[in-house]
């Protein structure tokens, strides 16, 4: 398996723009799918974005055209680019990782593996 560090997070005002990286290391090339997930005080934690190993990206519809997920697999890094953030982004973001390869990432929050989470909060 792989051990997860997200980084990236912090405070910005309503349209703002933030970009988190989550760094893999240990057996990196038995990743699949990789994604992104999020955690609000007093909510149950949801799916945000999702890609496969070749780039193949799922959405949840409260991001969608405002947040970008991608992934260098020479780095080990995934990335996602949040733009024209709302205050109801404000959450605790994880990174996750699989290892079944699949021809499109699901959004369940059945992922093995998981890091810490960086905060993102954002003012209204």
């Amino acid at each position: 398996q792989v051990q997860l560090v997200e980084s990236g997070g912090g405070s910005v005002q309503t349209g703002g723009s933030l970009r988190l990286s989550c760094a893999a290391s240990g057996d990196t090339d038995t990743t699949s799918c990789m994604g992104w997930f999020r955690q609000a005080p007093g909510k149950e934690r949801e799916g945000v974005a999702a890609i496969t190993m070749d780039g193949r990206t799922t959405y949840a519809d409260s991001v969608s055209g405002r947040f970008t997920i991608s992934r260098d697999n020479a780095k080990n890094t995934l990335y996602l680019q949040m733009d024209s953030l709302k205050p109801e982004d404000t959450a605790k973001y994880y990174c996750a990782a699989e290892y079944i390869g699949r021809w499109r990432c699901s959004l369940r929050l059945d992922y093995p593996t998981w890091g810490q989470g960086t905060q993102v909060t954002v003012s209204s």
